[in-house]
């Protein structure tokens, strides 16, 4: 039996459903962000990240041995409260995640396509460290 099945059978009582999609209600999606808009195993430029709400809910993404399974964008979204965080420095990466969160958060040129998390804009609370929020500009700080 697949993981979606699994949830599928679960009772509204249990796994309550959007009236108007039929989506899972999930109460919180805390969801983390990599420097290239990956969410889940949703990635870039492939075709996981365009599943709409009558797509599966449950994905199989063969990226990697062994393979994953992810949460479609549209069920991540529907969630009651959908909270993606991102933070931390490295060597390789000195200013954390700040590009990745720009393209994320603020850049009008990127779609889903192009950098997954930009789905998560509209249902979203942002939360970030400073590295990962250092080029946003003031107008996104709290």
């Amino acid at each position: 039996t697949s993981y979606e099945t699994k949830l599928q059978v679960l009772s509204e009582g249990v796994l309550p459903r959007c009236t108007d999609t039929g989506l899972p209600v999930f109460d919180l999606a805390l969801i983390g962000v990599g420097d290239d808009g990956h969410i889940g195993s949703l990635y870039p430029n492939r075709e996981e990240a365009l599943v709409d709400a009558n797509g599966p809910w449950v994905l199989s993404v063969a990226m990697k041995d062994p393979p994953s399974i992810t949460l479609s964008l549209p069920v991540m979204a529907n969630a009651r409260q959908v909270v993606v965080a991102a933070c931390g420095v490295s060597e390789k990466y000195p200013q954390g995640k700040s590009d990745g969160m720009r393209r994320a958060v603020a850049a009008e040129d990127e779609t889903p396509t192009t950098f997954p998390a930009v789905g998560l804009r509209g249902s979203a609370t942002w939360i970030m460290d400073e590295a990962a929020g250092s080029k946003l500009g003031d107008a996104y700080s709290k």
